[in-house]
């Protein structure tokens, strides 16, 4: 099979491939393993976060993913494309770290067919939510037809997610370690959000607290007002604290809240990941201007191939001034609105949907505006009606490498764990095979 044709099959399965491939029991098994009823908590309130079957992606659109997340790596590590990023952020970003921040999320639209011009990269997340959810969600799949039985993934071995996952958090500490000069081992992680019991992926949260524990370290869920610096450590209770897995949508530590953590912070007296400064070098979304932008990463100095790439795979945007408003409303309707600082789809906007009122908001707001990439489909089943989902894909990434791709499927304008049979859904891989001469 050519990489022609696994695009092709791929499609047709999305839209062909109806039948339910989520074993609810495995899936249940699996999270009672956590704790007795935790399945029931799980799926209490949330009774979309994963979807009913699985989504089909060809093998060659998973490489050009790949190869988007190289070529923006390249592109970060330029001086040009820091300091112009870092001129915009704000002042905390500029603190040096030797952490390099957990669970980027690419995400990515397909397009529709084989002549187009494959996946696009929509955004840059940091402290990207789902991955553990998603590496538990790929084991409870069965074989509910012989394509899935052919695409479900075999025995990984100790290689799997959550292996991936704790030994990112390792790599965090070492990193740290080592530039600090300590030779301690990490023996404490909090997982931080605000109010993390009312956080829709709290579940999540006590999945990696299981991770941690099981591996040695002690690990606490907690608001970041738990937190105290104090004799130059961070402390939740008795218990000192080495890293901070941060949850937190305040993305520079600025609430009072935060206060403690951003003292900590600054003074290196534990990890924080992701942090301040990742979220200035990839997912503030002012940066994908210069990213689409050929002629500025020429005058920086990035080479003709990851140009090439970047142009390929990442649609036109541009900053939204008041100055342009007139030909930002006439050409509204090929646009996407988003806030600079922006997060799970907050306050984005399709412009073929967007009210006057709402785009005079937009100008007085810090936006960009985005080529608009409508996103593919997956048909599915629900109530025994056909229902034709939108996809998109995630891939969460540490140091350049694509951990484990995971897609959501949704109705509406923006991406929500809303719609019946929408949810997470594993990602099969339709493989491209050379064809015999």
């Amino acid at each position: 099979m050519s990489s022609h044709h696994s695009i092709e099959l791929a499609d047709r399965l999305n839209a062909g491939c109806d039948c339910v491939s989520l074993d609810r029991a495995a899936l249940e098994a699996e999270l009672e393993r956590v704790s007795p009823g935790f399945h029931a908590e799980v799926m209490a309130g949330r009774p979309h976060l994963f979807a009913a079957s699985a989504a089909f992606v060809s093998a060659e659109h998973v490489r050009r993913m790949a190869r988007l997340v190289t070529a923006v790596e390249r592109v970060v590590v330029v001086a040009a494309y820091r300091e112009h990023v870092l001129s915009y952020a704000p002042e905390i970003a500029r603190h040096p770290t030797a952490a390099r921040g957990v669970f980027l999320g690419y995400d990515f639209h397909l397009g529709a067919g084989v002549a187009n011009s494959g996946p696009q990269l929509i955004e840059i997340n940091t402290n990207a939510g789902g991955g553990l959810l998603n590496a538990l969600l790929a084991r409870a799949q069965k074989a509910c037809c012989d394509d899935v039985e052919a695409l479900l993934p075999g025995d990984l071995g100790g290689d799997t997610p959550e292996h991936l996952f704790l030994e990112m958090f390792r790599a965090e500490w070492r990193a740290f370690a080592e530039a600090t000069g300590s030779h301690a081992q990490l023996t404490s992680i909090a997982i931080v959000d605000e109010a993390p019991l009312t956080q829709y992926l709290h579940p999540e949260f006590v999945l990696f607290q299981r991770l941690f524990e099981h591996a040695g370290i002690r690990a606490v869920i907690c608001d970041p007002r738990e937190l105290i610096f104090r004799d130059g450590a961070l402390w939740h209770g008795a218990t000192r604290i080495d890293l901070v897995y941060n949850r937190l949508t305040d993305f520079a530590l600025e609430a009072p809240q935060n206060s403690a953590l951003r003292r900590a912070y600054l003074a290196d007296a534990a990890v924080v990941t992701p942090h301040p400064q990742a979220h200035a070098l990839y997912a503030d979304k002012r940066n994908l201007v210069a990213l689409s932008d050929d002629a500025v990463l020429a005058a920086w100095g990035v080479d003709g191939e990851t140009r090439a790439t970047l142009a390929a795979k990442i649609p036109r945007t541009e900053l939204v001034v008041p100055g342009q408003a007139d030909d930002l409303w006439a050409r509204r309707k090929q646009l996407f609105f988003k806030p600079a600082a922006g997060y799970g789809s907050k306050a984005a906007y399709r412009g073929d949907k967007i009210t006057k009122r709402v785009f005079d908001e937009v100008l007085a707001g810090n936006y960009i505006a985005q080529a608009l990439v409508p996103p593919s489909s997956r048909t599915l089943r629900v109530d025994a009606e056909p229902v034709e989902l939108k996809l998109d894909l995630r891939n969460y990434v540490y140091a350049g490498h694509v951990q484990l791709i995971a897609a959501r499927l949704w109705q509406g304008q923006t991406t929500n764990f809303r719609t019946p049979g929408g949810g997470f859904a594993p990602v099969l891989t339709v493989p491209s095979l050379k064809v015999a001469a």
